[in-house]
């Protein structure tokens, strides 16, 4: 089930109001989190509920397994590496099993070998990748004496599966929250309100902007081989906006809906366009995956707490990973190690001194310059994602360097660029809060009631009037 599907719409304040008003009590209502988040997942296919239960009792087993060889690190290491062992087995033989057989097939040719292995007509399972990793750190977290296991079989499979954040985040810690889990929620209508809002923020983003970007890459794409070399370019930086409004999209959506059942979830996006550099725009991008590979992979294999040339080093390996992670594609692998080659310049050139600094209070020239830079290079960067193939992406690049500047096509995509732009000013105006949305308390009500109305009306009617149907969130398929 997609949140901008009518379904959902029906769904959710259906589940909302038997949370509520009729499952009061707290295993009640975990139960009842539970089977809804069940019934939002199978929606797509039942079939998937097979791998998430078996994820959620693996990991769920694994916890109390280390809790019971309490003081036997040895054997506690053993169940922790079983249950990660497990667990990626899983996502790599959904994700990754033909991926690897045919670039094995692929290297092997090259030095004259020819083989045949049978590849599989494997369906991915939507969200396998997010919910895998929020898995793993319940078990690693464990391992790591940060949070005792839970005995509640209910309220660690509906963490588990929480169906705000469980198809494409964010990325949950079982630190932050399998709590909520175990604690009384009582309904607050401020935060109610304000998930709300997000929510309708969430909607705008990815129904009008991300859904209207689509459209002009998808065309570009399409017929980049007859298009001018400025649309092809527009073409690069509507899809950078594209997967920006699509994915910080969802997680306003879900960060909100949470909200409106007592939960609190982690910020994904903190407007990483206002980045002035690009590990400032790491720190700002997915924040919750970024945060992720940097406890569970790049500290453990030794962080920035070594050499220089160490460093770098730890950040390719990560950045390559996490490119992976992405999808079975080398597109996705050379996104990966490109911005780790980027954030390795930085700390080569810059030093690690200044890595931790990021984000600009006034809009000085030199503040628009870096901001400008770094747009650019993360534009680069997307544009490799994007491409369905390495050799589509050349050839791409030879036909951006090579066609007349503008063709008889004309210019692609003015108003949604038009639109981007509005959005940038809109995200540095309110840049001091969670969201767009979210006005400050102090604001008198009187005076900007109408105002605000307004403005909620007005992106209501902007999502109606371009809604065409249900288009899936580009993380759907990671």
């Amino acid at each position: 089930m997609s949140f901008t599907t009518i379904e959902f719409l029906l769904f959710l304040p259906i589940v909302f109001l038997l949370y509520w008003f009729v499952f009061k009590p707290l295993r009640w209502q975990n139960l009842l989190v539970l089977v809804a988040s069940y019934v939002f997942y199978g929606w797509w296919d039942w079939r998937f509920l097979c791998l998430i239960a078996l994820t959620s009792v693996c990991s769920y087993g694994s916890g109390l397994l280390i809790k019971h060889y309490e003081g036997r690190r040895s054997c506690q290491k053993a169940v922790s590496s079983a249950n990660i062992v497990l667990n990626l087995g899983i996502l790599a033989t959904f994700k990754y099993y033909n991926f690897f057989v045919t670039s094995l097939e692929d290297l092997l040719g090259v030095f004259g070998l020819d083989v045949d292995w049978p590849t599989a007509k494997i369906i991915l399972p939507v969200g396998i990748s997010f919910y895998t990793f929020q898995a793993l750190s319940y078990s690693i977290d464990v391992y790591r004496k940060k949070i005792e296991p839970t005995r509640n079989p209910i309220a660690f499979f509906a963490f588990i599966s929480f169906f705000p954040q469980l198809v494409a985040g964010p990325i949950e810690r079982a630190t932050n929250l399998l709590p909520q889990f175990l604690q009384p929620r009582r309904f607050d209508y401020t935060r109610a309100v304000d998930g709300l809002r997000q929510m309708l923020w969430g909607f705008f983003k990815k129904m009008v902007i991300a859904d209207g970007c689509a459209s002009v890459v998808d065309a570009m794409w399409a017929n980049y081989a007859h298009q001018g070399a400025l649309n092809l370019t527009i073409g690069c930086v509507l899809f950078t906006f594209q997967i920006y409004c699509d994915f910080s999209g969802y997680s306003d959506i879900a960060i909100g809906c949470a909200r409106l059942f007592g939960f609190n979830l982690m910020r994904n996006f903190a407007r990483p366009f206002l980045s002035v550099n690009i590990p400032d725009f790491w720190r700002r991008w997915h924040i919750s995956l970024t945060s992720w590979f940097r406890d569970y992979v790049y500290i453990p294999l030794g962080g920035n707490r070594r050499s220089r040339w160490r460093t770098v080093m730890n950040t390719l390996v990560v950045f390559a990973i996490s490119g992976l992670w992405h999808g079975a594609n080398w597109t996705f692998v050379l996104w990966g190690v490109y911005h780790g080659v980027l954030i390795s310049l930085f700390v080569l050139t810059v030093g690690r001194s200044r890595y931790g600094k990021s984000g600009v209070d006034t809009l000085g020239v030199r503040q628009c310059g870096a901001m400008l830079v770094t747009f650019a290079l993360v534009v680069i960067g997307f544009f490799i994602f994007r491409a369905p193939s390495v050799t589509l992406a050349a050839d791409y690049v030879r036909h951006l360097f090579t066609n007349p500047l503008l063709t008889t096509t004309g210019l692609a995509g003015t108003k949604m660029l038009m639109l981007c732009a509005a959005l940038m000013v809109v995200e540095w105006l309110q840049r001091d809060v969670d969201h767009p949305l979210q006005f400050a308390a102090t604001t008198p009500p009187t005076k900007w009631v109408a105002c605000r109305w307004g403005i909620y009306l007005s992106l209501v009617l902007a999502c109606l009037l371009t809604y065409s149907g249900s288009h899936d969130f580009i993380y759907f398929q990671f």
